[in-house]
């Protein structure tokens, strides 16, 4: 699993996320979140991969949620 940087343009990604979500309701949002996950993990498919990904996910979201983040 790559844990450093690894997007070559990261700005012009996180624009076509917001992009993407606008106008969409919260659970349009979600439900756009959910299918965008599920692509990029049938573009990875690796379950041991995505179990790594899963996990540091939960661990990232825990220790940010300590610091107050």
């Amino acid at each position: 699993m790559k844990l450093e940087p690894n997007i070559a343009d990261p700005d012009g990604l996180y624009e076509a996320l917001v992009n993407a979500h606008a106008g969409l309701s919260d659970q349009e949002s979600a439900a756009l979140n959910a299918r965008l996950i599920f692509l990029l993990a049938n573009q990875i498919g690796e379950p041991t991969i995505l179990y790594d990904c899963i996990d540091n996910a939960l661990r990232l979201m825990h220790k940010n949620s300590e610091r107050g983040g």
